[in-house]
């Protein structure tokens, strides 16, 4: 799919997260795992996954045939973000065959004292035809990030910068304040625990929705369900 074409398939559409970290009782180093919760969303008719690592990211291709956003997480000494943090990630990303890179583009400490523009302007050159998602987590970064060129800008940070810490549940305003203030596709993503704020992302104007711990993770479901018990 190129680009305008992946930009009509994604119109409209929920896009579902599989992920299992290390230490997580869904994770096995040889994966075929994440494959398989990829098949059953898409069975229910989602249209695209975002998976985390080169090994998920292939098996959940081969498996599905969807088209994948891609990241890696990785902590380096000196970096806040953690998500597509270096070029050495998105040298992976482009092998492992991802349709679209997320990286991480918020204003926070980058070991390498790039800015967020500055890596995404790097890898745009080394990769022209790439698509990028811009992991933000305000109106600014998004801002910044498409004159930067990314492709997408994804809410998935907001609440988890120290300057947004106090966004406790999903934003649906953020959603809307970004449409008006930005030309490129906006996916919402972050918090998206229920059908209903998944309507609310569309009323907002998202371009299309992210979802992942509310269907991907039983142990953060299960988790959900005993804190309103308790």
């Amino acid at each position: 799919m190129d680009k305008q074409q992946l930009l009509e398939y994604l119109k409209g559409e929920m896009i579902v997260s599989c992920q299992a970290l290390p230490g997580e009782a869904l994770y096995k180093e040889e994966g075929g795992i994440m494959c398989l919760m990829a098949q059953a969303v898409k069975n229910a008719g989602v249209k695209a996954i975002r998976a985390q690592g080169v090994l998920d990211i292939k098996q959940i291709k081969e498996q599905t045939n969807l088209p994948v956003i891609g990241i890696i997480k990785k902590s380096y000494e000196g970096y806040a973000s953690y998500i597509t943090a270096t070029m050495d990630e998105v040298d992976k990303l482009v092998e492992a065959g991802s349709d679209i890179i997320a990286l991480d583009c918020t204003n926070r400490e980058r070991g390498d004292g790039k800015t967020p523009s500055g890596f995404v302007k790097e890898i745009k050159e080394k990769y022209p035809n790439v698509l990028l998602m811009a992991d933000i987590s305000n109106l600014e970064e998004a801002i910044e990030a498409e004159r930067a060129g990314v492709d997408f800008v994804g809410t998935t940070m907001n609440g988890y910068t120290p300057y947004t810490a106090n966004s406790k549940k999903f934003n649906p305003d953020l959603v809307k304040e970004i449409v008006k203030n930005v030309k490129i596709p906006v996916i919402a993503e972050g918090k998206i625990h229920t059908p209903e704020q998944a309507k609310q992302a569309f009323e907002a104007g998202a371009y299309c929705i992210v979802v992942g711990g509310a269907i991907t993770r039983p142990q953060e479901i299960a988790s959900r369900f005993l804190s309103e018990l308790r």
